[in-house]
């Protein structure tokens, strides 16, 4: 088959690589660096499963030309960036928009894979607005620096239509996957929609409810591990995705549950915003446990979400740094991926062994080795040392 892969995010790229094993894909991509990083055989992202493919992978080429991309394509893979826009309680779908209008203009006649998390409904109203598209929706479940692994052995496949189409849509990601037995599960478009954003909005409150445990045991002087051990060993509740943290953050959740939550206008409900607010009031919680250790200099170790990434959108740990700062304490940031001098009008720090002596406290979201010879500074709720 013939394939293009417009974006090269975590999406993007994770589906570009496991097609290219068995089909001709090219990506498409406006960014020019991340363009010539590519055909230099270097990942933009961090991924050690897309750092591996590209250097063998035998049909994969990248462009900044929507012309040559979109020439002669059997599929037409859509993963381009979807923001939430507070103002509209909506995801920007923008982006996706312009593509289709291009395809559109062009007559395309290639199975058009929306890939982007979009609203509950998106899919349904822009089939109305191009009836001679063939479009369908199937939402992605990737961890980010597991993207590609996470597209080779899925948990199951979503296709939002139930048509030849939808069936051929699934068979090609079924194919591409190495793990066996697959579930592809067919359904409407709207449905797939929502599948999406209730999968997301349940791994946030999973956090939200384990950072909510440990807030309680932290203020009254208990041992927040033995309780979330015991409480795991339920096999109704399971011993995963238990780790506390500062919050929920990357690319996705926080912006998946406020889309839920915007859907869920004139339907009744109080666990979905209660998720959203409880973000907030761990984020509070954890700011003011900082301040009252009354530190003048607070370093911030890694602004990424997590480990294995290198993505700190909406990192949970911006969110403490901020109203840190907004009571007039000083913090410098020590992050490897960051070239600026400054971030948020905060000196960034490279040099470790400086960063470490000029900090009275350092918090990470996530404990290291490398902070082992200062864990007297150091705040952090990991507990078990897992995502």
């Amino acid at each position: 088959m013939k394939i293009c892969v417009v974006g090269t995010g975590y999406v993007g790229l994770s589906n570009a690589m496991m097609l290219a094993d068995q089909h001709q894909v090219i990506a498409l991509d406006i960014d020019q660096r991340r363009v010539a990083l590519l055909k230099n055989g270097i990942s933009p992202i961090q991924d050690e499963y897309i750092e591996k493919y590209l250097k063998h992978v035998a049909h994969f080429e990248v462009t900044i030309d929507r012309a040559i991309a979109y020439k002669d394509r059997d599929f037409i893979i859509i993963a381009t960036p979807t923001n939430y826009d507070e103002e509209t309680n909506y995801f920007d779908t923008s982006s996706i928009e312009q593509v289709i209008k291009d395809l559109d203009t062009l007559q395309s006649k290639a199975t058009i894979i929306i890939k982007s998390t979009i609203p509950v409904g998106f899919t349904q109203n822009i089939r109305i607005q191009y009836p001679n598209l063939n479009i369908v929706f199937s939402p992605e479940f990737l961890r980010e620096g597991k993207a590609l692994y996470d597209n080779l052995y899925p948990s199951r496949i979503v296709i939002g239509d139930r048509s030849e189409t939808g069936r051929k849509v699934g068979e090609l990601f079924q194919q591409a996957a190495l793990k066996d037995d697959v579930a592809v599960l067919l359904m409407e478009s709207t449905e797939a929609e929502a599948v999406k954003l209730f999968s997301n909005t349940y791994l946030a409150m999973r956090v939200a409810y384990f950072n909510e445990l440990d807030t309680y045991c932290e203020l009254r002087g208990l041992n927040s591990k033995d309780i979330i051990e015991a409480v795991g060993l339920d096999p109704r509740i399971g011993s995963h995705y238990n780790n506390p943290s500062f919050g929920y953050g990357g690319y996705c959740l926080p912006k998946d549950t406020k889309q839920l939550l915007a859907n869920y206008q004139a339907v009744p409900q109080n666990l979905i915003g209660a998720i959203i607010q409880s973000n907030t009031t761990r984020k509070d919680f954890i700011a003011q446990q900082i301040i009252q250790l009354k530190p003048q200099v607070v370093g911030i170790y890694r602004l990424v979400m997590k480990q294995g990434s290198d993505n700190f959108r909406e990192s949970a740990i911006q969110g403490i740094m901020k109203r840190i700062k907004a009571k007039g304490i000083d913090v410098i940031v020590y992050e490897p991926n960051l070239t600026e001098e400054r971030f948020f009008n905060s000196e960034v720090v490279n040099d470790f062994s400086v960063f470490k002596q000029r900090a009275d406290v350092i918090i990470a979201n996530r404990a290291v080795n490398e902070l082992s010879d200062v864990l007297d500074k150091v705040y952090t709720r990991d507990l078990f040392g897992e995502n």
